[in-house]
């Protein structure tokens, strides 16, 4: 009776114990996020753009043109964004695999017509350089580089970007390649069952949630609690009915993009959510679409401790 009394009372203290750490790791969660957001959130959104960020160059003996607006009617059936930040390495089979998937489709359809936009997000290496390259071989109505003066973030990239941009329908997506680019016509589908046309705001995201079962038998105990410590924040907070509200994979209506990135405050990570969450409040349609995925070496995020927060980062 006394030893079994013993481990009755050993056992109950480690419940406890495992409790205090548990709510003690959330607290911390909680206010690292709270002091994150407060750092890299603006009070209004930052459309501010230097002289030299109003215009691409054409690839021709420097000629430069100035960069169309959202409000603009749109002149091409679609866009592709891709914020990028010393992205010279990867970037060209990022670009590669999409130009050959764009190409076969605008020759099998007649009626698509499509633009693609790197911003260089202040980058330190020759990422813009890499990127005029496509512009000197697809021609300027196809390839434009957006080269900010300053680093802004993902969050501010893919909002410049995307008040560029042409296209009826907008594609955000990362410069690594780790969505295969095929699956845009899935994430394409998906927008048209509840968007007729670009006039209907409407989102669709790519999402990793289909591999959640492989990325939490793969992690620490650490990166879990921060994944599902997040997914929780994200849905008690923000977001809820998406999974995987960080893919670097979203496809947007004009009307939905001309909305959505005029509003949205956060220049860095996690911009992803607040996105999601106007999209909400606006009452804007969103539908998830399964992606193939891969984990590409370098990968940003996974540099930063908070990044190990996203869904799959």
């Amino acid at each position: 009776p006394v030893a079994m009394a013993a481990a009755d009372i050993l056992f109950s203290f480690s419940l406890q114990t495992l409790l205090q750490v548990f709510l003690l790791l959330l607290v911390l969660l909680i206010l690292g996020l709270y002091v994150f957001l407060a750092l890299t959130t603006i009070r209004k959104p930052n459309l501010h753009r230097f002289d030299g960020e109003k215009y691409f160059y054409t690839g021709k003996n420097d000629k430069r043109e100035l960069f169309p607006s959202i409000d603009d009617p749109a002149s091409v059936s679609f866009s592709l964004v891709i914020p990028s930040y010393n992205e010279e390495t990867r970037l060209p089979s990022m670009l590669d695999e999409a130009f050959e998937y764009l190409e076969r489709k605008e020759k099998e359809n007649r009626d698509f017509s499509y633009e693609v936009i790197v911003v260089d997000d202040g980058s330190k290496d020759k990422t813009s350089e890499v990127a005029m390259e496509y512009t000197k071989k697809y021609g300027p109505n196809k390839v434009r580089v957006l080269t900010f003066e300053k680093n802004r973030g993902k969050g501010g990239a893919v909002r410049m970007g995307v008040l560029s941009a042409r296209g009826k329908h907008i594609l955000f997506a990362d410069a690594d390649g780790a969505t295969k680019f095929a699956d845009l016509a899935k994430v394409e589908s998906k927008l048209k069952t509840i968007a007729p046309d670009e006039n209907t705001p409407a989102v669709s995201v790519g999402s990793r949630a289909h591999l959640q079962d492989d990325a939490v038998a793969d992690r620490t105990f650490l990166r879990n609690f921060l994944m599902h410590g997040f997914h929780f924040l994200v849905w008690f907070l923000c977001v809820r009915g998406v999974q995987d509200t960080q893919c670097g994979f979203k496809l947007f209506t004009r009307s939905a993009a001309r909305l959505l990135f005029r509003t949205v405050h956060i220049d860095r990570w996690a911009f992803d959510v607040e996105l999601l969450y106007i999209a909400r409040c606006l009452h804007i349609p969103i539908v998830e679409v399964a992606v193939n995925w891969q984990e590409i070496e370098g990968e940003l995020c996974r540099q930063a401790i908070l990044a190990a927060a996203a869904t799959y980062p």
